[in-house]
């Protein structure tokens, strides 16, 4: 009996160490590493019934999640590296963009006149103008990798008039923001206005009126428009653009970079998305 009793006790240390080395071999469960951002940026065409456009599609191609989808519309000068390069820094923050072509055919302009009148044309045929911003929101929203439920569109200058004119003629969209962008608009603020507006102005902007601010503001607030409209001190057209200094000198342009406006302008941005996207 007693030896059985010795047996027994030899046993059960035996198998208590053998468990305690066990588990000292299990490794130790670490948190995964989250999966690099790769932004893939592609090339579309697409189509209105009366004009080819040119697109770019820019998103996280090692994400597999439903995002919010951007849609982002270029200066006057055209579609053009600025805009992509837009794109893809949306998407590096998590959303599928969408940077548009406005004009056709991936049209740009070499100077202010021919720019000028680009614009000028889109803008004058609301109807084609609508067309074109509709036929981008419906490739936008169909891609695989977005959340058709969301959705925003942001511009820059003449980009930034689009965006607000389309937000004032109804279009769908949570949230819309535009950037040294005039605010006399062929639409302006009414009840068909769904979005949260951003506007992020330099205050020595010579292409807005004070007019022009004032008329715009009157007309969000008399439909109590959720809004926010930003001037920065001392700040010029076209201060998001690294182009501006350059394009000033070159053609006698009253326009110039700021990269403190740039930066705060794009913070703002993703305050507004992260609030209305939450």
């Amino acid at each position: 009996m007693k030896k059985l009793s010795i047996i027994l006790v030899c046993f059960l240390v035996g198998f208590a160490t053998a468990c305690k080395e066990e588990k000292a071999q299990t490794p130790v469960a670490t948190e995964e590493a989250p999966t690099e951002i790769k932004v893939r940026g592609v090339e579309v065409t697409y189509a209105t019934d009366s004009t080819n456009l040119k697109g770019y599609m820019a998103y996280n191609e090692n994400s597999t999640a439903k995002r919010p989808a951007v849609l982002i519309i270029h200066e006057w000068w055209g579609h053009n590296d600025y805009v992509r390069e837009r794109a893809d820094m949306l998407a590096e923050l998590g959303y599928t963009a969408f940077a548009v072509d406005m004009y056709g055919d991936g049209k740009q302009a070499a100077h202010p006149q021919d720019a000028g009148k680009f614009a000028g044309a889109v803008m004058s045929n609301m109807p084609e103008a609508e067309a074109r911003f509709n036929a981008a929101l419906e490739l936008l929203r169909s891609h695989e990798s977005v959340n058709a439920d969301q959705t925003a569109a942001i511009g820059y200058c003449f980009g930034g008039s689009v965006a607000l004119t389309m937000a004032n003629s109804g279009a769908d969209l949570d949230a819309v923001a535009a950037f040294h962008s005039g605010v006399s608009l062929p639409v302006m603020p009414n009840d068909q206005l769904k979005a949260r507006v951003l506007v992020c102005n330099g205050g020595a902007d010579g292409f807005i009126s004070p007019e022009s601010i004032t008329a715009f503001k009157s007309a969000m607030d008399s439909i109590n428009a959720k809004y926010e409209y930003i001037s920065y001190p001392g700040v010029k057209h076209s201060f998001t653009s690294k182009e501006a200094d350059a394009n000033a000198e070159k053609f006698g342009m009253d326009i110039a970079y700021d990269a403190d406006a740039d930066q705060q302008s794009w913070a703002s941005l993703q305050v507004l998305f992260n609030e209305v996207f939450e």
